[in-house]
């Protein structure tokens, strides 16, 4: 089955060059500015878009995703709140994958069928949920990808020979490596292990690899995407977002916050693509 993720990345291989993805928090600094992040996100060159759905205890996230999170909360950024977002970005850009990225608790909460049912109601493209394991798939996994959605699975660099397999075996959409030990955004990848990385997942499967949680700059970025299919940069962009946070103007859209992330995002782009 064909869909926007893969199309996206067939394109990239097709034009000899990795894939940029950028993760947001959905109700960052508000919901306004989040749908005008998610056009500028588009127009600055990205090829996929993760969208975090806001949790109280993210625990794989370091300190900048973590306020961000909190930041949302705080505004009233809710799981239906962050599938209106997506369903209203759908309807402006119906190509651009968009993938949501979080925890297991709030779906769990919501209700799974609720979740898949309006995740695809919403022209949602794939799920990265961070702490729930293979050994669970029954609960999401199976009955997501039963319906159309890709599930992308998270490898570190602790998965072995023996973990690999079963991390793998329901993965869909693209494989996401975790590029460092530890949470996100508290340290910086190193080519050489993203490279061993990558030649090492490619032996089990041939999805997509993308790497991320240690990419900050555009030369990174242009690093990482060139080793593997494509590199993630989330906290660089949510720090960006947190260093401009003011008063929120009329309109509801802080577009200080809009115009500085559009900027680093197409340096990103513009790295990957040279």
């Amino acid at each position: 089955m064909t869909g926007r993720i893969e199309t996206t990345f067939a394109q990239a291989k097709s034009a000899n060059r990795g894939t940029l993805g950028v993760f947001i928090t959905a109700g960052d600094p508000d919901a306004a500015t989040t749908l005008a992040l998610l056009d500028a996100l588009v127009d600055a060159g990205v090829d996929f878009i993760e969208l975090g759905m806001p949790f109280s205890d993210p625990m794989a996230d370091g300190p900048a995703i973590q306020a961000a999170s909190l930041r949302a909360l705080k505004g009233g950024m809710t799981l239906a709140g962050t599938l209106a977002i997506a369903a209203e970005f759908r309807q402006r850009h119906p190509d651009m994958p968009l993938i949501l990225m979080g925890y297991y608790n709030p779906i769990y909460i919501y209700g799974n069928d609720r979740f898949i049912k309006g995740a695809l109601a919403a022209g949602v493209d794939g799920l990265i949920i961070v702490d729930l394991p293979p050994e669970e798939d029954g609960e999401l996994c199976l009955p997501a990808k039963a319906a159309g959605l890709r599930f992308v699975r998270l490898v570190t660099p602790t998965s072995d020979d023996q973990r690999l397999p079963t991390i793998l075996a329901e993965a869909s959409g693209f494989v996401y490596y975790v590029s460092v030990l530890g949470i996100t955004g508290t340290k910086s990848a190193a080519a050489t292990s993203i490279s061993d990385a990558y030649k090492h997942i490619r032996e089990k499967t041939d999805l997509p690899i993308v790497a991320g949680f240690g990419i900050r700059t555009p030369a990174q970025a242009a690093e990482a995407a060139s080793l593997t299919d494509g590199a993630v940069v989330g906290s660089a962009v949510v720090d960006i977002i947190a260093s401009n946070i003011g008063d929120t103007p009329a309109n509801g859209v802080n577009q200080d916050i809009v115009q500085k992330v559009a900027t680093f995002v197409g340096e990103l782009a513009t790295a990957i693509r040279k």
